[in-house]
């Protein structure tokens, strides 16, 4: 009688395993579609854009400098000291840019972890819904796996469905 049990077991497990709905989801196709995600593109894109100009200003006066003791250098009457300083100043200068370029990156990272937070809380929401309703067990990412199925369906418009958007 065990073993009947036992055999029933192994040959009913695989055929439910087997029934099991698996999706695969397109951040990236979802994500462009979201309002959200074009008006957070759209901020760091203008972010950027200032951070830029800033960076351009620091060259310039970088710039400037270099032309004048290049000019200095030409000069034998130029106090060996007076161009030493204008040196240092180049330097200092330079070192200001590189700080305020990092500055920028980390502040351009930070805000796009802040503006991608809800976005991607709204995604996973919607992808719960998705598969709660469509009864599948999991949703991976499009092009994660390494073979899709006959069985595996693309939930992609479901959830765009869900988000509103198309």
């Amino acid at each position: 009688m065990l073993k009947k049990i036992i055999i029933a077991l192994l040959v009913v497990f695989p055929l439910t395993a087997m029934a099991q709905k698996f999706g695969v989801v397109d951040y990236e196709e979802v994500a462009k579609a979201m309002p959200e995600y074009t008006q957070m593109q759209t901020q760091i894109a203008e972010a950027s854009k200032k951070y830029e100009d800033e960076v351009g200003k620091l060259t310039e006066e970088i710039n400037k400098k270099l032309a004048e003791l290049q000019q200095m250098d030409q000069d034998p009457n130029t106090l060996q000291s007076i161009k030493e300083r204008r040196i240092q100043e180049l330097n200092e200068l330079d070192a200001k840019r590189q700080q305020f370029l990092n500055s920028a990156q980390q502040d351009l990272q930070r805000m796009q972890v802040q503006l991608m937070g809800p976005i991607e809380t709204k995604f996973m929401d919607a992808i719960k819904a998705v598969g709660q309703e469509g009864g599948f067990v999991f949703i991976f990412p499009k092009g994660v796996s390494l073979y899709d199925g006959a069985g595996v369906e693309d939930v992609t418009n479901a959830v765009k469905t869900k988000l509103g958007v198309k």
